[in-house]
């Protein structure tokens, strides 16, 4: 039934679409549900957690993966290099877009257990604006108007510098705090440049760490997200470089071949670099760069040669379900996930009843989180096939 299932999907796959692509994007916003979704955020694997300041785990790769495959994607959305279009509204829109989506997510939530709660002071006053989305949204514009402007040359000249430059920024760019004490080159929790340049343009109560001292910061920052770009732009790199193959097999391996090298040279550079850059999601650190950038190129070529080389696709036909509508999917997430914590039960809410009365009782507390986790994307599966199947691609 399962194979019959897969080779249905398959048999409905888009056409004029590089296959591994779509994979990679089904595989990264998979992955970026199934650990944004514990039953209980006290209960959560190691490897599904995000490293608590420096250094990484599985789930850091996850939003540079999205952000590589959107490079990735721009360059095969396009013809020849030569032929990209001028940045005008279509691009406009769908930045705007994902920017809106980002803010609706932000203020979507009601506490219904509270009367006297004030869901404008705490979540129209209090919007943050700065999210997954927004990051996605202003690194999708920033890299249409590089890869319009630009060569190849220019655009590894482009990756370089949005890596550089910021980190610079932490590095020498003194700031000081209220009490008039003037800070350089820190890179600590609440207190690094980028902290105080969001605390300085957004306010604290605009941002997600908020309570963080000596300044409040976004984890989606804004100066962060100008070394975001650089991860994009790899990916922008790794499209271009599949737009130069002449389609042949013995081109298609050595393509592989090329993805791969880079990919293994970039994680043991960066992995290398951390004593002294250390590899953190938060700065979105040059190592950080790095080193997710070569996990992503490591993915791609592992999925080009499986997919589209190869031609080993039923087992992983699922992942196309999630990759062809990834913003879908992370809209109904997002959705879900914000109502099963505002719908009361007693005197908790419907996702505390059902992780406590139902998954952890038959799990256990951590094996009890992660079936909540693996239960809510099967369901949100059902609804993506039932959209794939009917050929619905819902495009921002």
């Amino acid at each position: 039934m399962l194979q019959g299932h897969n080779e249905h999907i398959l048999s409905l796959s888009p056409q004029g679409r590089l296959m591994s692509v779509d994979l990679l994007r089904g595989l990264a916003i998979a992955a970026m549900v199934l650990v944004n979704n514990p039953g209980s955020w006290s209960y959560v694997y190691a490897p599904m957690a995000h490293a608590e300041w420096h250094g990484w785990t599985p789930t850091d790769v996850i939003f540079p993966l999205f952000l590589f495959v959107v490079g990735v994607s721009m360059v095969l959305a396009n013809g020849r290099r030569e032929q990209f279009p001028a940045v005008g509204w279509q691009q406009w829109s769908r930045a705007l877009k994902l920017f809106g989506l980002g803010l609706f997510l932000a203020i979507f939530f009601y506490n219904f257990s509270d009367p006297a709660y004030d869901w404008f002071e705490d979540r129209l006053a209090g919007i943050r604006w700065l999210g997954v989305l927004q990051r996605i949204a202003l690194v999708y514009i920033f890299c249409c108007y590089l890869v319009s402007w630009l060569s190849t040359r220019g655009l590894i000249v482009a990756a370089v510098l949005c890596t550089l430059v910021p980190w610079l920024m932490m590095l020498w760019v003194p700031y000081s705090g209220d009490s008039g004490e003037v800070f350089r080159g820190q890179l600590l929790f609440g207190n690094h440049f980028s902290a105080w340049l969001d605390h300085w343009l957004l306010g604290r109560e605009h941002l997600y760490y908020r309570s963080a001292e000596p300044f409040p910061f976004d984890p989606e920052g804004v100066l962060t997200t100008l070394l975001a770009v650089s991860t994009c732009l790899l990916g922008v790199l790794a499209g271009l470089a599949w737009k130069a193959c002449d389609g042949s097999t013995a081109s298609r391996v050595k393509l592989c071949q090329g993805w791969l090298a880079a990919g293994v040279l970039l994680l043991v550079v960066g992995q290398l670099l951390h004593p002294w850059v250390p590899i953190n999601k938060a700065l979105w650190s040059p190592s950080f760069v790095m080193v997710t950038g070569g996990v992503s190129l490591i993915l791609l070529a592992t999925l080009f040669y499986l997919v589209d080389i190869r031609e080993f696709r039923g087992p992983l036909a699922p992942l196309l379900v999630f990759g062809v509508n990834a913003i879908a999917l992370f809209m109904l997430a997002g959705v879900v996930g914000r109502l099963l914590i505002m719908i009361p039960v007693g005197d908790t809410t419907l996702k505390g009843w059902l992780f406590s009365s139902v998954f952890q009782p038959l799990f256990g507390s951590y094996g009890g989180s992660l079936a909540f986790s693996i239960s809510c994307l099967a369901l949100f599966y059902l609804v993506m096939w039932q959209m794939y199947r009917r050929r619905i691609i819902w495009k921002v």
